[in-house]
């Protein structure tokens, strides 16, 4: 009985060890939830506020290794000059923080316009990504960022887009493939964001569509957030595409393993940003942020997401092992009223649940 107690616990340590040793993907947070999803009675959080939250995180000694960008006002505009870029870097730097992925503002009026429009709107996106990419190409000349993506979407809604699919998609890839120009130029990929409100995106077998009809894997891929892929399977704005069944019983989470499994079988592929999160199955709006899937903090009990055995899905072969198509791991949730994001505990407990993934689904390098 002594030896048997004193093997399964050497197994515990060694798991443990071999585990907690995994140094990839990095651990990302995101600084949107300081300004997206708000209204009119929540003022933004700054960049400065959003930056001090991720770096005093930590557990068990472990902390977050960056950060995702949004570059919009106020926090980075986009078109911030080679000064501002410089000071952007030292603020992240000094912090021991480095630099991943970054939302470019592609939508109008912050500066873009939608993809569909074959006029001054694909003007307009273009532009928003050659700046985007030249903010984060400049970055990582800098030394403070070495992986990551350019995220975009079609800033289009749904309806528009649905009055004549076929000739929109198209209208849609050729814009991302001038967009994939622009990228490939600095040296940057681009990243189609999987979120229910975006025309053209707004299921996951019209993901695959465009992302076949731009046909640039090196450039153009697939950005996974855990949250809104998770609506796919529900088919919000695309009911032809839903994996489940309405009032599906959630008690039930085979039906969900399996529509996730279908998902991520057709979108893996194309994968090359991804972001953790957590979703109670609703659609929700707030301020700017409208009709779109509702996060839930990591420790939310109406979440109907398993996250750690979720992520995998995405981030590991059919064989189970890591395909390392993704160098870091970021945590998206927006939405939250301030007093929620403001708590150092919130991250604290949104860093346990990234660990969770990378000691589950991680490698060593």
């Amino acid at each position: 009985m002594l030896q048997l107690v004193a093997t399964c616990n050497y197994k515990d340590i060694f798991w443990e060890k071999t585990m907690k040793n995994n140094t990839y993907p990095k651990l990302h947070n995101a600084m949107w939830p300081g300004l997206v999803g708000k209204g009119e009675e929540e003022p933004p959080i700054s960049l400065d506020k959003m930056l001090e939250m991720t770096a005093k995180a930590e557990v068990n000694g472990v902390k977050f290794d960056g950060v995702d960008l949004f570059l919009a006002d106020p926090h980075t505009s986009i078109d911030t000059d080679d000064d501002g870029i410089k000071a952007l870097a030292q603020n992240v730097g000094e912090r021991g923080l480095k630099i991943g992925s970054a939302v470019a503002p592609v939508w109008p009026p912050v500066g873009g316009g939608s993809a569909m429009d074959e006029g001054d709107g694909r003007t307009a996106f273009l532009e928003a990504v050659k700046q985007a990419c030249r903010i984060m190409g400049r970055l990582r000349e800098l030394g403070v960022r070495d992986s990551g993506v350019i995220r975009v979407d079609t800033a289009t809604d749904v309806a528009s887009w649905a009055k004549n699919p076929a000739s929109n998609t198209a209208k849609i890839a050729e814009t991302m493939q001038q967009a994939c120009t622009i990228a490939e130029d600095h040296g940057e990929r681009l990243a189609a964001e999987g979120e229910i409100c975006w025309g053209g995106m707004h299921s996951w077998k019209h993901m695959v569509e465009l992302l076949e009809s731009v046909g640039r894997p090196d450039i153009f891929g697939f950005q996974a957030d855990l949250a809104h892929t998770m609506l796919y399977a529900l088919g919000y704005n695309a009911p032809e595409h839903r994996l489940l069944p309405e009032n599906h019983d959630w008690k039930d989470p085979t039906k969900l393993d399996e529509a996730l499994k279908t998902i991520t079988d057709a979108l893996r592929p194309w994968t090359i940003d991804f972001h953790v999160a957590q979703n109670d199955g609703t659609v929700h709006g707030s301020g700017s942020h409208d009709k779109t899937g509702r996060h839930c903090l990591a420790t939310d009990p109406d979440g109907k997401l398993d996250v750690v055995k979720h992520a995998g899905l995405w981030l590991n072969n059919a064989d189970g092992t890591p395909t390392k198509a993704i160098q870091h791991i970021c945590w998206d949730g927006c939405m939250f009223p301030n007093a929620v994001l403001e708590k150092q505990q919130t991250w604290n407990d949104i860093l346990a649940t990234m660990i969770k993934v990378r000691d589950a689904h991680g490698w060593q390098e």
